[in-house]
């Protein structure tokens, strides 16, 4: 381990597709959709050959602060901090580069979200090394994905043509592509050099801030006014100057912009970002009718199925491609087609006011 190499895992999202178990105050971040584990602690956990926890930081929101507290006892409780408002990864990112560069002037630190699933550590970890090796360097690094299908809901990252996945050495990045259609979406896996943009960054902390001065100054102005963390006052600025950073990304605010931004065009770590139930359905073992199901559920002529009821019977008769969702007050019946809309059943609980059931 390198004691200068730093963690900092984002957590403050909603997990609204995973609705009716994602909630407030139990969102996906926290939940065991995979494994035994949630997908917070197994994010932690697979990173521990590479950063130690103490040199693991996480940023999330109130209503999940404690129950991060709870499941990762391994992280010291004043690293798990909860953002005033949401502003979106460029205010996030930057509010850890200032702490981190003001604990540690060397502070490399490498940004993860909370919520992927990785099949094979391994050589996830050596894709980690790398990274980090590239970013103390002074790049501004991303991992790349090679896709394995035409994905319509990530952003790519193109490289140089010829680029080889499992190239461990940074590879420069010739630009940012914005989730595409499915027609130019086949066009970018038939090139061979455009890659899935994970979400994974690594920099130095000192390089990160010279770009936010340069690209996104309002921000890197109410960050720079903030105390050195651990002061009395800090708590207090920080719900004053937070709301007033701008609410933007990362990728649009700097990488997009920034002149040495490198990446590792990775090869097949089995990475998922469990976007939605259809994700979980294609990760966990299916049975002979291609059903994810519990093991008292009965299937009959029903194929494809995706049922998440615990402590409960299901029985499936003569239906296929559903998700059944099954809470204390909440059911959730979704074609596995459209499960990137159970989000918008949030939206309208939330014009209804139903603040019960979010």
């Amino acid at each position: 381990m390198n004691a200068h190499y730093y963690g900092l895992i984002l957590a403050g999202g909603r997990g609204t597709r995973f609705w009716p178990r994602s909630r407030r105050r139990w969102a996906k971040q926290v939940l065991n959709v995979v494994g035994d584990r949630s997908l917070i602690q197994a994010t932690v956990d697979r990173l521990k050959p590479v950063i130690a926890p103490e040199r693991i930081w996480i940023l999330t929101n109130d209503h999940l602060r404690d129950a991060i507290i709870r499941q990762l006892p391994e992280v010291p409780k004043r690293q798990v901090l909860a953002e005033p408002v949401q502003r979106n990864t460029a205010a996030a990112i930057g509010l850890a580069a200032h702490i981190l560069g003001s604990v540690d002037r060397d502070a490399v630190m490498g940004v993860f979200p909370s919520d992927h699933v990785v099949g094979k550590p391994a050589p996830y970890r050596a894709v980690l090394r790398a990274a980090f090796r590239g970013a103390a360097e002074g790049h501004l690094m991303v991992v790349g994905i090679k896709p394995r299908w035409p994905e319509t809901g990530y952003g790519y990252v193109e490289f140089p043509r010829g680029s080889k996945p499992g190239t461990l050495a940074p590879v420069p990045v010739k630009r940012f592509r914005e989730k595409p259609a499915l027609a130019k979406a086949r066009r970018y896996v038939a090139a061979g050099n455009f890659y899935w943009n994970s979400g994974m960054f690594f920099w130095r902390t000192d390089v990160l801030l010279d770009e936010l001065r340069r690209h996104l100054p309002k921000t890197a102005t109410m960050l720079a006014s903030l105390p050195r963390f651990g002061a009395r006052t800090f708590p207090e600025k920080l719900k004053q100057a937070f709301p007033l950073c701008d609410n933007i990304s990362i990728d649009y605010a700097v990488l997009e912009k920034a002149g040495n931004v490198s990446g590792i065009p990775a090869g097949d770590f089995e990475w998922n970002d469990v976007g939605s139930w259809d994700a979980v359905y294609e990760l966990l073992p299916h049975d002979t009718c291609g059903n994810v199901a519990a093991r008292e559920s009965v299937c009959l002529d029903a194929f494809n199925n995706f049922v998440d009821a615990r402590g409960k019977t299901v029985a499936l008769v003569g239906v296929k491609d559903l998700i059944v969702v099954d809470t204390p007050d909440a059911l959730l019946v979704a074609s596995r087609a459209r499960a990137q809309k159970v989000g918008d059943v949030v939206k309208l609980l939330e014009k209804q006011k139903r603040e019960e059931l979010l």
